[in-house]
């Protein structure tokens, strides 16, 4: 007794793969892996999807987070901030809001451990806040 089998199985058993596009067979000829051929196919979708050709809405870009840092203004600023706290010289509502990186509104103002303290009208003076001095530099605590 000889069992058939189904014309559908036979018929994918006997065909061969599809043959690569020209381009492929060029690439893969030069030594490009199948794997980057299907990274410039993604790329290029991705492009089209976008409209404008390589500006992909959700790759990052610097200007996505602010820029970049201007490190060397941070320093001067935290080596002002320092300054100011060492001496208790009295600053103006622009410096504070400089030094601090927000404007205060109330009298007085907490922010990163320093407080900001409102002595007359555009007269401040900044101070370690209560509880800051005992703090450890490391924010996490330590588990073991």
């Amino acid at each position: 007794m000889t069992s058939r089998q189904p014309a559908a199985s036979t018929a994918a058993a006997t065909t061969s793969p599809a043959p690569l596009p020209e381009w492929m067979a060029e690439a893969a000829a030069q030594g490009v892996k199948p794997e980057q051929a299907l990274a410039f196919i993604g790329l290029g979708l991705m492009q089209k999807m976008a409209g404008s050709g390589n500006d992909l809405p959700w790759i990052w870009a610097d200007s996505d987070d602010g820029g970049r840092a201007d490190l060397a203004a941070l320093r001067q600023r935290l080596e002002l901030t320092q300054l100011a706290l060492q001496t208790g010289a009295p600053l103006t509502t622009a410096e504070v809001s400089q030094l601090l990186g927000v404007r205060p509104t109330s009298e007085s103002l907490e922010r990163a451990g320093i407080r900001a303290r409102r002595l007359s009208r555009n007269v401040w003076k900044l101070a370690r806040a209560e509880g800051a001095d005992s703090r450890s530099d490391d924010a996490f605590p330590r588990r073991f």
